[in-house]
């Protein structure tokens, strides 16, 4: 993805989101999520282990870090698609521990996937149908009985709709989800979670493998989720765009949180240029060149 697009309007940088000073494991003023002591390990490596962490409420959250630092794995958790070894971790008040998958998305933490996972042999209208919840027709003795849910039935279809032209999906409506670029598919599982009337939006590398020509779009529908009243967390690798797009930005490195702040401050932590350029690290953390080009550009700018 190009690096010199950037959102048609910057958000509001939210202010007081935490207490105290800016550093890894601080407190937020009012948290959606809080980790204590999650940690997942595979054989001998340990992938994720977590202190802790709260992401706040009403904003955009950035979760950032090198190849290999325990990101994606670390969302696995959050959100029931994986079992830590220790560690207890809530949404809103409420213990996700043990909680299925399908269950935390019924609480309101819906997540998107950096493989997208749009059900290529149905339409994207019935793709867009199964992101509903609490749908009656689905209980065996309901659906042989109409009138109980054509009503509920026709509802779910208009917000289908709805979500689909404002995501500009509209016209691919009675088209097989396979048939989509990967662009549009980010957007049309992007337009499903949204279905379910989400409280948390996680989004993992939503710009990986779009086409520079979407991605205004996708980012323009991240920044639009605050404005609607949701909290977002996301994984990004363009620090570009988290710049622009990110209130509060958590750093990620060997599995730890390294380093919590504005986006500004966290470009210049020296934790967060050791995470990225390995300077006090003799393994290879699988790092991008043209990230570290772009992280030693943003400090510059910084300064």
């Amino acid at each position: 993805m190009s690096s010199d697009v950037t959102p048609t309007a910057k958000p509001v940088k939210t202010t007081g989101l935490h207490v105290g000073d800016a550093g890894p494991g601080v407190r937020k003023v009012d948290p959606i999520l809080i980790a204590d002591g999650v940690k997942r390990t595979f054989g001998g490596l340990t992938a994720v282990d977590v202190a802790h962490v709260e992401v706040p409420r009403g904003a955009i959250t950035a979760l950032i870090g090198p190849n290999g630092a325990g990101k994606t794995t670390f969302f696995n958790l959050l959100t029931g698609f994986d079992k830590p070894d220790e560690g207890k971790w809530e949404f809103d008040g409420r213990s996700l521990a043990h909680v299925p998958a399908y269950r935390v998305a019924r609480m309101g933490l819906i997540r998107t996937f950096q493989l997208t996972k749009a059900l290529g042999l149905l339409t994207v209208m019935d793709n867009m149908k199964l992101g509903a919840k609490s749908q009656t027709g689905e209980n065996l003795f309901r659906s042989v009985l109409p009138f109980l849910w054509r009503k509920q039935e026709d509802g779910i279809e208009e917000k289908a709709v709805e979500l689909l032209t404002r995501f500009k999906l509209e016209p691919k409506k009675d088209d097989y989800a396979a048939s989509l670029s990967g662009g549009q598919r980010k957007l049309l599982e992007m337009a499903r979670a949204l279905m379910s009337d989400p409280t948390l939006v996680m989004l993992d590398e939503p710009m990986a493998g779009v086409n520079p020509a979407l991605t205004q779009s996708l980012l323009d529908h991240i920044l639009d989720l605050k404005s609607q009243g949701m909290t977002v967390l996301f994984v990004e690798h363009d620090m570009h765009m988290v710049r622009h797009i990110a209130d509060w930005v958590i750093v990620m490195a060997e599995g730890q949180i390294v380093a919590e702040g504005d986006p500004h401050t966290v470009m210049q932590d020296p934790a967060v240029i050791d995470a990225y350029l390995g300077a006090h690290h003799d393994a290879d953390l699988g790092i991008d060149t043209e990230h570290v080009e772009v992280l030693k550009e943003l400090i510059d700018d910084e300064q």
